[in-house]
């Protein structure tokens, strides 16, 4: 962080919510648009304020709310900030079961950024002294591969090789396939029509996360709770079913946690394994929940 902007001195985090029902969708075509727009509005946002600051005589500067990020670390940490961790401490939400940030009122449909300045600001943010997730396991329930455990543990190894299958590891592993074939026929029967138009959607748009259930079924925040008091079964069957019950491909590593899970949980969905396009595996990898 200070290496982007040295004599960094304030961290001003940024809030943008996300449309709840887009993010919920089982057509992930209509979540991965949300999850975009939002990035680009909350990239905005942050521009704005680092204008304002800047033409105060201060020197401030937005990092990307998401992607890009610098990839020259890769596999290490990638991000300039780490925008779940400053939220939390400026008292915006706190870090739920599933890894995301939660606001009170507008729970986890909402994407961070933040701004670096070189000045301090004239009140601090507060952590708060409760927290919004209210321990419903729904997002549980709703991964495919099993990356969050009800102890609190989570498999960031799992979550990164399906639900970023289309991001940087994922792609590493499309193109070694392609390296690896033989001949045209050879690489068809790895990977399959509908795989090689959804890598080719997400390098001609932008990347597609493969799930994000975890977030899609989350009930906490004034906003979102009271429709899931009211009537539990009714959330159940709408929101948290309709992504269990979908038949999709799950990625995992050769005899991972992940296969044994998603192969024991939702036999109704394939799982393929691949090598998550890892030059080392065991090493040290991205963490997910460092996305926002």
């Amino acid at each position: 962080m200070l290496a982007a902007l040295p004599g960094t001195r304030s961290l001003v985090s940024l809030m943008v919510r996300m449309n709840r029902d887009n993010t919920r969708s089982p057509a992930r075509s209509v979540a991965n648009q949300e999850f975009h727009q939002t990035d680009e509005q909350v990239n905005a946002a942050a521009r704005t304020v680092t204008r304002a600051l800047e033409d105060a005589g201060h020197r401030a500067l937005n990092p990307s709310a998401g992607f890009p990020q610098e990839m020259e670390r890769f596999p290490g940490r990638i991000r300039v900030v780490a925008h779940k961790t400053v939220a939390v401490a400026a008292g915006l939400g706190v870090m739920g079961l599933h890894r995301n940030v939660i606001h009170p009122r507008f729970g986890n449909f909402v994407l961070l950024a933040t701004v670096l300045v070189d000045a301090p600001v004239s009140a601090y943010g507060q952590e708060l002294d409760y927290s919004p997730c209210g321990d419903c396991k729904l997002c549980v329930a709703a991964c495919p591969v099993g990356a969050i455990g009800k102890d609190g543990s989570f498999d960031a190894l799992a979550c990164t090789t399906h639900n970023y299958r289309e991001f940087m590891s994922g792609f590493t592993d499309w193109a070694q396939t392609v390296a690896d074939s033989e001949d045209a026929a050879d690489f068809r029967s790895r990977v399959t029509d509908p795989e090689n138009a959804s890598m080719w959607q997400s390098l001609a748009f932008k990347p597609s996360y493969k799930s994000g259930y975890c977030v899609a079924v989350c009930p906490a925040g004034e906003d979102v709770l009271g429709p899931y008091l009211d009537d539990r079964r009714a959330c159940l069957d709408t929101v948290l079913r309709p992504l269990q019950d979908k038949t999709e491909t799950l990625y995992v590593l050769p005899g991972s946690p992940a296969r044994r899970y998603a192969e024991r949980r939702f036999p109704h969905k394939p799982t393929k394994e691949v090598s998550g396009g890892w030059r080392a595996p065991g090493k040290q990898h991205p963490n997910p929940s460092d996305r926002h």
